[in-house]
């Protein structure tokens, strides 16, 4: 099946698997910096590998079973480096998302990236201009999943989010590393992001930010909200749980309390989990009440809604009173007063 002709590529089925299988080429011009203008088929092993990205992507296994590795891959691996196969200035003029690729090889491998391909990084860095924001979201997020989240530093340093940041200071944002202490669950890694960002002035707008980059909406809101509960001290009562989680929802509190944790200490997560264990009302749909059943007691619009929240407030402090019959005698007697 011609799956990718242009590019010379076939998939060959085989009984129920697929197997693609592509002619050896050579790129021609990247005038966009992403894309090859053309293609041209070749013959020759050795000149197709030599337009891969890195040595360690530029290894081939032939039939013969002997590694092809021209290019010094294999030792570069066994050495812990990102190396660019031949002049990385001009890797990288070809495709500028390679910059970033080499940064979250290095943080999900624990490679250094060598110095010469570094130093390429930081002087092609305005073209991560011409990378589409989906494609640097998805690297971005890739490396906040790593155990070295902190390779972020280097891409902000280098000038590679320049495009979605309002200014970048000389001052290194040490904080990154402390996110390594966090689970490794995209929510509440570009919530503690964003709060780093903000706090230290290279973005005035969490939601400006995470829209630019073409993020979802509940991450954009759980984000804003959780970054707006960073400016104020982790609840320290169980009510004060309860209250964040009727007004924000399960989803922020959670991002909440782990950022609380890594950013700031304590044992915000520890907090919440035992309030969510609990099986304690937070919020007027847990009440053993309804609407309904007020409407019947002849409660009507604000009076109505007054009356759930009292009965909520209520029930934070008393869980024990979270029962029907008791809590409609309790409306019948506020009512009688």
């Amino acid at each position: 099946m011609p799956t990718g002709i242009r590019h010379g590529t076939v998939t060959v089925m085989i009984h129920s698997h697929s197997v693609e299988v592509t002619t050896f080429r050579t790129d021609g011009s990247y005038l966009d910096h992403r894309h090859p203008e053309a293609v041209s088929f070749v013959g020759d092993l050795t000149s197709d590998l030599a337009r891969r990205d890195f040595t360690m992507n530029a290894i081939a296994l032939p039939p013969d079973g002997l590694i092809a590795d021209p290019f010094g891959g294999v030792e570069d691996i066994e050495k812990g480096i990102i190396r660019c196969v031949g002049e990385p200035e001009r890797r990288f003029e070809e495709d500028a998302l390679r910059m970033f690729r080499a940064l979250r090889f290095s943080a999900r491998f624990g490679f250094a990236v060598e110095e010469k391909t570094l130093a390429a990084i930081y002087a092609k860095a305005p073209l991560a201009a011409s990378v589409s924001a989906e494609r640097v979201r998805d690297e971005v997020e890739k490396m906040l999943l790593t155990s070295r989240p902190q390779i972020l530093l280097t891409a902000i340093e280098a000038g590679l989010l320049d495009r979605y940041l309002v200014r970048r200071k000389d001052e290194p944002v040490s904080e990154l590393i402390r996110i390594t202490a966090m689970p490794k669950k995209a929510l509440p890694r570009w919530a503690a992001l964003c709060a780093i960002l903000e706090r230290r002035g290279w973005i005035d707008s969490v939601q400006d930010f995470l829209t630019s980059l073409r993020l979802d909406g509940r991450t954009v809101r759980c984000c804003v909200d959780c970054c707006e509960l960073l400016h104020t001290a982790p609840p320290r009562t169980t009510k004060e749980w309860k209250k964040l989680l009727n007004h924000y929802g399960v989803d922020t509190a959670s991002c909440a309390a782990m950022c609380y944790d890594a950013l700031i200490g304590g044992k915000s997560r520890d907090a919440l989990r035992a309030v969510l264990k609990s099986g304690e009302c937070f919020s007027v749909r847990h009440l053993a009440v309804t609407g309904d059943d007020l409407v019947e007691l002849g409660l009507r619009g604000r009076e109505l809604g007054e009356m759930l929240n009292f009965l909520l407030d209520y029930v934070m402090d008393y869980p024990e009173n979270n029962r029907r019959e008791l809590l409609l005698q309790l409306v019948r007697g506020t009512e009688e007063n």
